[in-house]
């Protein structure tokens, strides 16, 4: 039996779940979002709750298929009642941010400025050098901080480049002088 998809989803005041030719709906303050389901997978409401079955949970992909839904319903009620965020932090020597609209413009040592275009769904704000990501759907905000990550990925030996605000980046030492040289 799934631990995660046995537990129901509560969900919040002001916000309404309805599941239509296996598509759940979920609409909150922030905005709307809709999941197609998969055909073993049912949704069921009640009593201020959302629950999750599966036509057999003794099979393996079943019981996979049944935590994955609830952890993804689960994570569309949280998106449009609080929303998400991920922060990055950009490390180096004449590397600057700003953003205009819906693109970044990230000065970063290349020989040329690098736009990187937002998308729908997706806010930024930046303060000095740090980037804020925000939006209410979980994994269209970790997949742009992902992406914007990968322009520049932090090198090991100054720690340029972009990160993660939480991430810590191993150091390693630079090439020390041999003792005694002659």
């Amino acid at each position: 039996m799934s631990r995660i998809g046995k537990q129901t989803i509560p969900v919040p005041s002001g916000v309404e779940v309805s599941v239509t030719e296996n598509v759940v709906h979920v609409k909150g303050a922030k905005g709307t979002m809709s999941l197609p389901l998969h055909k073993s997978v049912n949704v069921s409401q009640g009593d201020g709750a959302v629950s999750v079955a599966v036509a057999n949970p003794h099979q393996k992909n079943d019981r996979a298929l049944w935590g994955l839904f609830n952890r993804l319903i689960a994570n569309m009620v949280t998106g449009v009642t609080k929303g998400f965020q991920k922060q990055l932090e950009v490390n180096g020597v004449g590397f600057k941010v700003s953003a205009s609209g819906s693109q970044l413009n990230l000065s970063l040592g290349f020989s040329h400025p690098v736009v990187f275009d937002l998308p729908k769904g997706v806010e930024a704000k930046i303060e000095k050098n740090l980037i804020t990501i925000s939006g209410i759907d979980k994994q269209l905000v970790g997949e742009t901080t992902a992406r914007i990550r990968a322009l520049k990925k932090p090198e090991p030996y100054k720690g340029k480049g972009i990160k993660y605000v939480d991430e810590v980046i191993k150091r390693k030492a630079t090439k020390a002088a041999k003792a005694g040289a002659k």
